[in-house]
């Protein structure tokens, strides 16, 4: 019988952080070229192809037909999903739900963004959307920023739980000494708690440092059968289970602004892959802000709720801690191209690999990718394991 189990056998990012030599489309391009190299699968073979079909303001947009055709799939299935920067972990669980059914054999998940190569550092600085549509048309008058959305939920969070500026400024701390082992990282220099703390408040009680950067950058992930993966060079990683959920969209949506939909993202990819967050051995997760880690953090299940700031400040989040997060840099400091949800999976992969150089997770057999889109709205949660892990 055929082991239809869906595994990643190949994985590679595109240059980055600064990159304009390359276009959005350059980006899906190179990142592909690399990860089909990185997998021995022939291009031919790739018969499902999905990306995020995102117009962001001031880049080029193209449709998943557009990016097929240049990458020269001929696909039988495709899917262009988008969730804003947790939508590759919804198109990891839409291929490998694909290629479980048989609607396809070998698919690629591609991202490419020009972003601060076309539109530089001023996106989400000023009145908000650029054309505000649906709910979002309400708050825009009012000139509420990205970082002002994520403020909102921070200073609820600080006025719930207690918790203080202090203990967001460990997640940007902890997560630059992982971008020094980064020599793609847009920031490598150690930061401490005070540097946070004496940077500048871009929406109280977030700072510069709280915050994540603008970069250029994309990624490719090439997936297929456990079967197929067999006669490839890498060992494949196993998809063990996966979760989606989304509270609102709309920031002014958010039932609370406390919590997200994380609980429930999570709970399914547990109940699917038979895990739990003790058996998670690291973790990548969106960190547009540091607040994103946290609300993370307690919504995966990793402490209880309003137990996320003394988590961190007890440093579980470094290599020797008991949750290694983000251990690339993150988009805090290694690069954030607008959707970061790839790069946590592209991470996710070279942990288990055991490739991670000086920051590889010792004994690492389970990774959770968790993405968060839009204003902490829709999540997206995926394990992935070894071959260990999946027996």
């Amino acid at each position: 019988m055929t082991d239809r189990r869906p595994v990643i056998v190949g994985a590679a990012a595109s240059d980055a952080p600064r990159t304009p030599h390359l276009n959005v489309i350059g980006h899906h391009g190179q990142a592909f070229a690399r990860a089909l190299a990185d997998s021995g699968v022939a291009k031919s073979e790739i018969d499902g192809f999905f990306m995020a079909d995102a117009d962001i303001p001031g880049m080029t947009p193209y449709a998943v037909t557009d990016v097929a055709e240049y990458l020269g799939i001929r696909y039988r299935y495709a899917d262009s999903t988008y969730t804003g920067g947790s939508s590759f972990e919804h198109l990891v669980q839409h291929a490998a739900l694909a290629i479980e059914h048989g609607l396809c054999e070998t698919a690629a998940i591609t991202y490419g963004s020009d972003l601060y190569s076309s539109v530089g550092r001023s996106l989400g600085t000023g009145g908000g959307d650029l054309r505000p549509y649906g709910a979002r048309q309400f708050e825009s008058p009012y000139g509420n920023s990205v970082v002002g959305s994520y403020a909102l939920f921070a200073r609820r969070h600080m006025h719930e739980y207690g918790t203080t500026e202090e203990q967001l400024a460990e997640v940007a701390v902890s997560t630059r000494e992982y971008a020094q082992h980064n020599p793609d990282a847009m920031y490598r220099e150690p930061i401490t708690v005070d540097d946070v703390m004496s940077s500048r408040y871009i929406a109280d009680p977030l700072k510069k440092l709280d915050s994540c950067v603008v970069s250029d950058g994309g990624g490719a992930l090439i997936l297929t059968t456990a079967e197929r993966a067999r006669d490839l060079p890498h060992r494949p990683v196993h998809i063990l289970g996966s979760g989606v959920g989304q509270t609102h969209w709309a920031v002014h949506q958010s039932p609370t602004f406390d919590t997200t939909a994380a609980p429930a993202a999570a709970a399914a990819a547990y109940a699917q892959a038979g895990l739990g967050p003790g058996d998670v051995d690291a973790l990548m997760a969106y960190d547009s802000f540091t607040i994103t880690v946290l609300l993370l953090i307690e919504g995966l299940g990793f402490c209880e709720k309003g137990e996320g700031g003394r988590f961190i400040a007890d440093g579980n989040l470094r290599l020797d801690g008991r949750l290694p997060t983000n251990t690339d840099g993150g988009g805090l400091s290694a690069c954030h191209p607008g959707m970061r949800g790839m790069h946590l999976l592209l991470e996710a992969v070279r942990q288990l690999r055991g490739e991670a150089g000086p920051v590889q997770v010792a004994d690492c057999d389970v990774v959770m990718a968790a993405g968060s889109g839009g204003w902490a709205s829709a999540i997206g949660a995926v394990l992935l394991g070894t071959e260990a892990a999946a027996s």
